[in-house]
């Protein structure tokens, strides 16, 4: 392999000015569209060494044939044009938005000579106000229900509306009070538009005031002894606030925003829209980004930003995201302009309620990425896709319907345990799931080969008795067809070292690395790579993520005994104090962080014994701290034991 392609441009060639450029294949389609504010300095990236570039970046120059690039006069330009150019080629190494939804809307048509008020996916009527969007149809109509008792305006359809100005008959939903507009003969077409005005104004802004103000005429209408109006105004005022009552107030009345969180992996993203208007979130909405080629967070933001507010949505004056965009002063420009008034502004959320808004937001995304590769693994002719994959791509005879996937955790190298997590038909047998206990190791290969060996040798077992319970079942129910280690090359040598050892023919032995989601089989230079998103791929990342998942879980456990065991070696400290110390502070986490002075406060504990469970917790603490971060953090999910997850230790 050349250390470059052929056919690479002259560092000359390429101006230094910012621009548009687009990769193209030999039959001359788009492959890719970026934009940079200096041609030179990025393209040069792209011709570094291949052994260097990312995978799926050496997969897209490899694939391409020649590369071009347009000058334009600014940062803000480049921007426009790259959108354009995403748009009109859709290139297949560019971001792919997965929103297989179109989200309902609250809209009233205020270019009408009678504005309604109705329920649509369309986001391109023109003139209408829109609001939303809402997670659920039926959450639109109630919000209407409500308000068409404070604000009777317009429901009927157009032509609804136009036969029964021509008859002089009312429409139907004006016949059963449903509908407030011009044909009902009860209000002209200038005080219909009043009130359309009064109830744009208040659904824009949630202002309270309105319901004051109605409260106002309640009481004078009751003290004038005008009792139905009062009643009216009383149904009026109920309506508003279950309208308010319906949205969760996260900020001050005056915030409006939009924010974006996103959940991410190698080879996809989950992102979550919170629209808030008033202080209150107004609508929420999710879907799903494969990313082709290997972006940053701030890159992957960028685009999702133009592709939300192309269509012309509603743009608030602040937009709160997980990561700033590396042209942030350009995309608020653009944005800027698509709004019309006033600057936008594009920042991440450092504190107070909108980083706890980005908290709960993150959270939701987190929850749609998992649920979004679970459901690709779960369906039944997804699975069979991605067993045939497996097969094909590893070389197996046979598809690989029981899988067994491995991997360790560990504290700097103590409490060394590992997992044993099986997938049978594409879906986890979790009552097979097994927990190793490894006394000492020198490495995780060390620890994989340990692992792999004893497992091997139980293959062929049948029954073992469990004396606890006094009764036989299967421990290890028969031979897997795959074995997958979490880990490069090094770890998958472990693992075929134990097999040969072993003497065990007839099982196939991958592994897979994190970092760039390769596959690596035994005595092979090159990995497998699966293409970004196959079924397949997924299928061994959820296999990978479970095992890795369930190690934690059961390396967390042992390193929460070892904590009590080492308060218990403390003198005067017995099992009645250790457990009063844990259930106080709900955490072996807040007891390592607490101050000698904060442990004193514990009944039955003095200010000397709280110094020396300081001292004593002191030597592990930031160890293991560092340790919880770096495990969720690969997790991208907290790692908890589930109520059917087999706690059997071998």
């Amino acid at each position: 392999m050349s250390n470059t392609v052929s056919w690479r441009p002259k560092a000359g060639e390429i101006p230094t000015d910012p621009g548009v450029y687009r990769w193209r294949d030999e039959r001359g389609r788009v492959l890719y569209v970026g934009k940079a504010k200096n041609l030179r300095a990025r393209l040069s990236n792209y011709f570094a060494p291949l052994p260097t570039l990312h995978e799926r970046t050496r997969r897209m120059v490899l694939s391409a044939s020649s590369v071009e690039w347009t000058i334009v006069g600014s940062d803000i330009e480049a921007l426009q044009l790259e959108y354009t150019w995403i748009k009109e080629f859709d290139p297949p190494f560019n971001v792919k938005f997965r929103d297989d939804k179109t989200y309902p809307f609250m809209a009233v048509t205020l270019g009408d000579e009678a504005p309604r008020v109705m329920v649509t996916r369309n986001p391109r009527i023109r003139g209408a106000k829109y609001f939303g969007p809402y997670p659920k149809i039926w959450a639109v109509h109630d919000t209407i229900d409500l308000m068409i008792k404070v604000f009777p305006i317009r429901t009927c359809s157009d032509s609804s509306y136009k036969k029964a100005m021509q008859t002089g008959k009312p429409c139907f939903p004006g016949q059963i009070g449903r509908c407030g507009g011009p044909c009902s003969g009860k209000v002209t077409i200038e005080e219909h538009r009043r009130i359309v005005d009064e109830f744009v104004t208040f659904m824009g802004s949630y202002d309270k005031k309105v319901i004051g103000d109605f409260q106002k005429q309640m009481k004078t209408a009751a003290v004038e002894q005008r009792y139905e109006d009062a009643a009216r105004l009383r149904d009026q005022v109920q309506a508003l606030e279950a309208v308010l009552d319906k949205s969760a107030v996260v900020l001050r009345d005056s915030v409006d925003l939009d924010l974006f969180a996103l959940a991410e992996d190698e080879l996809a993203a989950a992102v979550q829209l919170f629209t808030v208007r008033g202080g209150r979130i107004r609508g929420s909405r999710g879907w799903v980004v494969d990313k082709e080629i290997d972006v940053t967070t701030g890159e992957l933001v960028e685009q999702i930003l133009q592709d939300s507010y192309s269509s012309g949505a509603e743009l608030p004056r602040e937009i709160v995201v997980t990561a700033v965009p590396d042209d942030n002063d350009a995309l608020e420009s653009v944005l800027g302009g698509l709004r019309g008034r006033g600057k936008v502004q594009i920042h991440t959320a450092q504190r107070g309620d909108k980083a706890a808004l980005m908290q709960t937001a993150t959270l939701n995304a987190q929850q749609s990425l998992m649920l979004y590769k679970t459901r690709r693994s779960a369906d039944f002719a997804t699975r069979s896709t991605a067993l045939a994959d497996i097969q094909e791509a590893l070389g197996m005879t046979e598809a690989p319907l029981r899988m067994e996937c491995y991997d360790v955790s560990h504290l700097q190298g103590t409490n060394i345990v590992a997992s044993m997590v099986v997938f049978e038909d594409g879906l986890p047998r979790k009552d097979q799931y097994r927990r190793f206990s490894i006394p000492s190791s020198t490495d995780d290969t060390e620890s994989i080969y340990q692992t792999l060996s004893r497992r091997l040798a139980r293959l062929d077992d049948e029954l073992a008795p469990v004396e606890e319970v006094g009764e036989q079942r299967k421990r290890f129910a028969y031979r897997p067809n795959l074995l997958i280690v979490d880990g490069g090359q090094p770890q998958v040598a472990a693992a075929r070292r134990a097999l040969d050892d072993a003497g065990v023919e007839g099982i196939a032995l991958c592994g897979i690395a994190k970092r760039l989601e390769e596959i690596w089989l035994p005595d092979d230079d090159f990995p497998v790579i699966l293409p970004r998103n196959s079924d397949a791929l997924f299928l061994i990342q959820r296999i990978r993520d479970e095992a890795h998942r369930f190690a934690i879980t059961f390396q967390r456990q042992r390193r929460r005994r070892d904590i009590a065991s080492q308060l218990a070696e403390i003198p005067g400290l017995g099992p009645s104090r250790v457990a009063r110390l844990l259930k106080h502070f709900g955490s072996v986490k807040r007891l390592k962080q607490a101050s000698p002075e904060e442990i004193s406060a514990v009944r039955g504990i003095g200010p000397t014994l709280a110094a020396a469970v300081s001292e004593r917790l002191g030597t592990v603490s930031d160890a293991a701290v560092q340790e919880d971060a770096a495990d969720a953090e690969s997790d991208g999910e907290t790692a908890r034991p589930t109520a059917d997850d087999s706690t059997t230790r071998v």
